[in-house]
């Protein structure tokens, strides 16, 4: 019987110690990548990619239920120093959404259809649009005046199939909030600015994006084949040769969930529809060329870190309670505190990369007795999901209203295509208001009940049924 503990305890202190180098090693990777990312990204001569990108956008503004956020958003778009079209989707919205856009008055076209969901949503969009290059992005998302100018400047470069933007979280207050903004700034820009390095980009978000139009059209538009829209797109541009690239200073403002039970609903069906479109695209391991790096550098790294990594923390959570009650607390705080330090290090250098006031890191060692187990605990049920086949359901992110429109807009290069032309920088249009405007839970809004059936997913990952899942985004 203690030799068998003895084992027990054995496998958990080398189950520790592989998690920990796994970190360590993601570390160091990251780091080294985004040095190595800003020093290429620095604009030689005043330009990074060729020649400066001035011909029209098209924004596609997907909107189901967004009647919270979506004036904000339009009127941040029409304060773009960039000519733009701008085409709001409202997909079956029972809030009033597109109502409440066509009482602006504004230039801004506005598109309706029955609850198909965003996928759909997006393709009707791209439909309707006339510009060769599209920007996407979410209606509870406000773009700064510059976000759609600087997103489309990696188009200079006929590689380039699409661009993630730099989405930052608004609704900061509080410890979830402070939370979410470390992660978006540490996690994600990180990790993107090493896909970008890489060329192995696994997800343009939702909330900040751009694409070349016949990129999208060429693989038949956007697919609702998972749940991860974006991300199952993202990975099929790489597959099909583009590039796909992330550039920092197309900064939007985006709603973060404000409760625990928000955050878990989000993150589950992203870490689900992940998992879904690194199945669907599996094959791109095998491949040469752009889709042979995504395989082989994108996704196993998501594998690796986003995946085997979440689910070793349990046991290493275990050991460290362990060692601490019945072997060395000395040694085992010790190891901690590394780690902590470690993680500190990253967000400093993230932050600083990001423009951002170092503040929030403070929460950071409370960050991993709450907010890291939540997100391991997500990854563990996703896997578990996606192994036994059980069906997902849809479940939308609530709207909180914290992003305020500019009080004035001036609209000179937005509309439609006929003000295509008007030169990138005839106007100053006034700044976005980013400052929280109503106390989170202020808007809400009924769950709809209808749907729109989606195909069943190859090889066991399954969709669920419209009765279950109405397509809210």
């Amino acid at each position: 019987m203690l030799q068998g503990g003895d084992w027990v305890v054995w496998l958990l202190g080398l189950l520790m110690y592989a998690a920990g180098a796994i970190s360590v090693l993601r570390a160091v990777v990251v780091l080294i990548a985004a040095r190595r990312h800003r020093r290429l990204r620095r604009p030689r001569r005043g330009r990074s990619w060729g020649g400066p990108v001035t011909e029209p956008v098209s924004i596609i503004v997907p909107a189901y239920n967004e009647s919270a956020g979506i004036e904000a958003a339009v009127r941040s778009l029409l304060a773009s120093t960039h000519p733009v079209e701008i085409i709001v989707v409202d997909d079956g919205s029972t809030d009033g959404t597109a109502e409440l856009v066509e009482s602006l008055h504004l230039p801004v076209r506005v598109i309706r259809q029955h609850n198909a969901g965003k996928p759909s949503a997006l393709n009707t969009g791209l439909a309707a649009a006339s510009c060769d290059l599209v920007v996407m992005v979410d209606g509870d998302t406000v773009f700064e005046p510059d976000t759609v100018r600087m997103i489309v400047q990696p188009f200079a470069d006929v590689r380039v199939g699409a661009v993630s933007g730099n989405a930052k979280v608004v609704n900061r207050g509080g410890l979830l909030g402070r939370w979410q903004h470390i992660e978006y700034v540490v996690g994600f820009n990180l990790d993107r600015r090493l896909f970008d390095l890489a060329e192995c980009m696994p997800t343009v978000p939702g909330a900040v994006g751009a694409f070349r139009r016949r990129a999208l059209l060429d693989l038949g538009g956007v697919s609702d084949d998972t749940l991860a829209e974006d991300t199952d797109l993202t990975m099929a541009l790489c597959r099909n040769g583009w590039r796909v690239v992330y550039e920092e200073t197309a900064k939007a403002w985006t709603e973060a969930p404000a409760s625990l039970d928000a955050l878990w609903r989000q993150r589950y069906r992203w870490c689900y529809g992940t998992l879904q479109a690194m199945w669907k695209h599996r094959g791109a391991l095998a491949q040469r060329g752009p889709a042979g790096k995504l395989g082989r550098r994108g996704l196993l790294y998501l594998l690796l870190f986003q995946v085997l990594l979440p689910l070793l923390a349990p046991v290493v959570d275990i050991f460290a309670l362990y060692g601490l009650i019945f072997l060395d607390p000395v040694r085992i705080t010790g190891l901690w505190l590394a780690f902590l330090l470690l993680q500190f290090m990253m967000g400093l250098y993230a932050f600083r990369l990001d423009g951002e006031r170092a503040g929030p890191l403070w929460s950071l060692p409370l960050q991993q007795f709450v907010y890291r187990q939540l997100m391991y605990l997500v990854v563990i049920q996703s896997v578990f999901t996606a192994i036994s086949g059980t069906r997902l359901r849809w479940q939308r992110m609530e709207r909180y209203g914290s992003l305020q429109a500019p009080t004035t807009t001036t609209t000179g290069t937005a509309g439609t295509a006929g003000t295509a032309g008007t030169a990138p920088h005839e106007h100053t249009p006034p700044e976005p208001d980013f400052r929280p405007q109503a106390a989170y839970g202020a808007f809400q809004h009924p769950t709809p009940d209808d749907g729109h059936p989606q195909p069943p997913y190859p090889d066991g990952f399954r969709q669920p049924t419209p009765q279950e899942t109405p397509q809210p985004y």
